[in-house]
């Protein structure tokens, strides 16, 4: 047995000394980002001196645009070099997956949707479309067959009138 196991006391007391370094770096690491502000802050924004006349007021808040003009342009330029950057990054995954000559298909899950969910589904909810296929079918009058029936009357009498040389004369004559 060379893989000695580690007793839980050891683990734990491990654990604590790892979590207690993380926590002295952190506090470090908060108190340099306190004293890079302080030091920011001294640079960039001087202490306000408020003026005791119209015109130092003025200058003062030209100078404050000056300022807000110019940070302005730094936030704009950064902005677009981001956006630049990320265009890169997927110009460079897509040159990627070119070489590699592979695209995943995703596995696609066979839904059974009926045709007004689909509709409803690409349509979004604003369009409510009804595939009722059974009105716009063609209604079939049955009145028309009836009268055809009273028209034939009784089959007896039909089938003496046709009987012999002179029922078959007529059928022929009522074809033509």
């Amino acid at each position: 047995m060379s893989d000695k196991k580690m007793t839980s006391s050891r683990k734990h007391h491990i654990k604590s000394l790892m979590l207690s370094i993380a926590k002295g770096i952190l506090e470090e690491e908060e108190r340099e980002r306190e004293r890079e502000r302080e030091r920011y802050m001294a640079e960039n924004c001087p202490p306000v001196s408020m003026p005791r006349t119209m015109q130092e007021l003025q200058e003062l808040c030209k100078e404050i645009h000056r300022k807000i003009d110019k940070v302005d342009e730094e936030r704009y330029d950064l902005h677009m070099k981001v956006n630049k950057t990320n265009k890169e990054i997927e110009d460079l995954k897509i040159k990627v997956q070119d070489l590699m000559g592979k695209f995943k298909k995703p596995v696609l899950k066979k839904v059974r949707m009926s045709a007004d969910a689909m509709l409803k589904a690409l349509l979004g909810s604003k369009h409510t479309v009804n595939l009722d296929l059974r009105a716009n079918l063609r209604q079939v009058k049955k009145e028309v067959k009836e009268e055809e029936l009273r028209d034939v009357g009784d089959w007896r009498k039909n089938i003496e009138d046709k009987s012999g040389m002179d029922g078959r004369k007529k059928m022929f004559e009522a074809e033509a």
